[in-house]
């Protein structure tokens, strides 16, 4: 699934206002599919979406970390955590 610029950024858009479960989930999709996978990202915004009660992005989450190393996943965390101090306590 590719997603063009600009859907790209109506979702950080999406999530910036909202920080929505099924909008916090497709930003996971962006990050583990398309050109520009990024896993770290991809299960910073999987895990934000399941803290929010997306089964899915659970799934998705379970996945990306059998192909993570332990550190990566640390700094997953790290950043969830950190998006959540910053900007939805």
């Amino acid at each position: 699934m590719a997603f063009t610029d600009s859907e790209i950024a109506e979702v950080h858009e999406a999530v910036r206002r909202q920080g929505d479960s099924d909008n916090l989930y497709k930003l996971g999709l962006i990050y583990s599919t398309g050109q520009d996978v990024d896993l770290v990202q991809a299960h910073m915004w999987f895990n934000l979406a399941a803290a929010r009660g997306s089964d899915a992005a659970k799934e998705c989450r379970r996945e990306l970390s059998d192909m993570m190393s332990r550190d990566l996943i640390a700094e997953a965390q790290k950043r969830a955590r950190e998006w959540l101090s910053v900007k939805h306590h």
